[in-house]
């Protein structure tokens, strides 16, 4: 499974497939299961309505397409999730990228992200996807 950071998961969608690694690509593409998580929809949402991301339709229509119409799944956010996320090394303090992160460790998942900040947690050695 390879789990989609919230700006991949985006571009992915609306085939801006150019943005992104071509080894990234590969293996988002041959992926038996992609997932993101209920956090990059809040993501997505925020920027949206704070005018730093335009999607081409209302979020909850761009919601409902990106997921139902894809074959990406919307992942679960569990109590262990949360405790993974609070555990990890103090690299940053983003909440969501920290949800993300957690997610795919706890998945026992890859993490596709670009997120520079990514590369230097070492809980996401061998997993990260960039």
């Amino acid at each position: 499974m390879i789990v989609l950071d919230s700006h991949v998961w985006f571009w992915w969608i609306n085939l801006e497939h150019g943005r992104l690694p071509a080894a990234m690509v590969a293996s988002i593409e041959n992926a038996p299961r992609i997932g993101v998580s209920p956090v990059s929809c809040f993501e997505l949402a925020l920027a949206h309505r704070q005018g730093r991301l335009e999607l081409p339709l209302p979020a909850r229509q761009w919601f409902d397409l990106a997921l139902a119409g894809s074959d990406i799944e919307l992942l679960p956010l569990t109590p262990a999730i949360t405790v993974r996320a609070v555990e990890l090394s103090d690299i940053h303090r983003d909440p969501f990228d920290r949800i993300i992160i957690a997610t795919a460790i706890e998945l026992g998942a890859s993490l596709a992200s670009i997120d520079g900040h990514f590369v230097s947690y070492p809980e996401l050695a061998g997993r990260l996807l960039m």
